[in-house]
């Protein structure tokens, strides 16, 4: 058995997409950072870096539990246990690989960023909303290029680099991003979002963190969801 110690953020449901989509029973554990969750020691034991997602997966390697941090490495666990969601030639994991790595290490963050200084920085800070939504747009340009020659990011399949980009493209009201100006990730995104397992990853946590943010259900969902351009 799996346990999930996560939140419904984007680094949250890669994990609750990826173990819906390769149909692997779980126990969910929410860890509501905003109530500051994440600092308590029982979590600190299983990611040390006091971020969400942490994963404990009781029948791990030679059958003895491992516990895991840090999205990107629980989705190259969860699929190389599963032998799902990664190609099975090398020229296809290096593809995928590289896409990954692409949305840890800058699609990611950079859009975090942009979220930062349009909900959270104490003081308006034109220049940091100008650098970041400048930033996201680049990206988004880079996905979309990346999208017009392709179904999905990593080929004909979806992989975990589709899943790992994707929750991060559905705030885009928070990263000074129109949508409509990169046509191949409204596509893509409109095809990930009406896969069953997508939508049930997306919604895994979805009421409690509505119900701490004083929203409705229904309307996070929308927002955060189900909305697809």
């Amino acid at each position: 058995m799996i346990d999930l110690y996560s939140w419904a953020t984007p680094n949250g449901q890669k994990i609750s997409i990826a173990l819906e989509e390769m149909g692997l029973a779980y126990n969910l554990h929410l860890v509501n950072i905003g109530a500051n969750e994440q600092f308590a020691p029982d979590f600190l034991a299983i990611s040390p870096n006091n971020r969400i997602p942490g994963l404990v997966d009781h029948d791990g390697p030679d059958q003895q539990p491992i516990s895991l941090f840090e999205s990107g490495a629980i989705l190259c666990y969860l699929a190389e246990k599963t032998g799902k969601l990664m190609p099975d030639n090398p020229r296809g994991r290096a593809d995928v690989m590289q896409w990954l790595m692409w949305q840890m290490g800058g699609f990611g963050p950079m859009l975090g960023q942009a979220h930062h200084f349009t909900l959270h920085a104490k003081e308006k800070s034109p220049y940091g909303r100008q650098r970041y939504y400048k930033e996201a747009n680049r990206l988004y340009g880079v996905l979309d290029w990346r999208l017009a020659t392709r179904e999905f990011v990593a080929g004909t399949d979806l992989s975990i680099a589709d899943i790992a980009i994707f929750p991060w493209t559905r705030t885009v009201e928070r990263q000074g991003v129109d949508l409509l100006d990169y046509p191949h990730v409204v596509r893509w995104r409109k095809m990930l979002i009406n896969r069953p397992a997508v939508l049930a990853g997306v919604q895994v946590g979805a009421a409690a963190r509505a119900e701490t943010s004083k929203m409705k259900t229904e309307d996070w969902i929308t927002q955060f969801g189900g909305a697809a351009k």
